[in-house]
């Protein structure tokens, strides 16, 4: 029988020199971390890059972790300065694609799409494409809410906003997200809300 530990017994472990057990800390939470990562990043390869170095950094700074709130919620808002981090310097190294270029891929990601929904059955897939196409902070947040199932005070303690900016974020975010599936799935959205 394997011993689950929480979050706090782990850090204690970590912190007491049982230093391999952040493995087991990662294990528990890299699948959100990189969830959320990839909702900032828009592909693979950047957030498996920014979600290893929010471990990372979430290890070094595991001693000031002061448990006045959930690890998660710790954990969250280091992915998020990350991700933000990481963002403002790559859109220093790149140019700016022009409204021309990004009407093109646009329709050429729509007809993309359009020709696979047929083979696509699962609400997961719609859902998850329609949250790909908000921006990243509605994105985060409506992760964090549903998918993190964070209260709108840990939301607000992760992105340092009031719980009650986050809640008119979380309803506009939600009104975005409808028409983002409105777009994609046309005459069935209607059944999926």
């Amino acid at each position: 029988m394997v011993q689950k530990f929480t979050d706090l017994e782990l850090i204690q472990n970590i912190l007491n020199g049982q230093t391999e057990q952040y493995a087991l800390l990662v294990k528990q939470h890299q699948r959100f971390v990189f969830t959320l990562a990839l909702r900032f990043a828009k592909n693979r390869e950047d957030a498996e890059e920014i979600a290893q170095d929010c471990f990372v950094k979430a290890y070094k700074a595991l001693g000031t972790f002061k448990q006045t709130s959930k690890f998660s919620t710790w954990l969250y808002t280091i992915t998020y300065t990350t991700a933000m981090t990481f963002l403002r310097k790559k859109r220093l190294d790149t140019s700016s694609i022009s409204d021309e270029e990004t009407f093109i891929q646009l329709e050429n990601h729509t007809s993309a799409f359009n020709a696979n929904v047929y083979e696509q059955q699962n609400s997961h897939v719609f859902l998850n494409e329609a949250i790909n196409m908000l921006l990243p902070d509605d994105a985060v947040i409506i992760s964090l809410f549903y998918k993190g199932e964070q209260s709108l005070e840990e939301i607000g303690e992760a992105l340092n906003m009031e719980p009650n900016t986050i809640k008119v974020k979380l309803h506009r975010a939600r009104q975005r997200l409808k028409e983002k599936l409105q777009y994609l799935l046309k005459d069935e959205v209607k059944e999926l809300l």
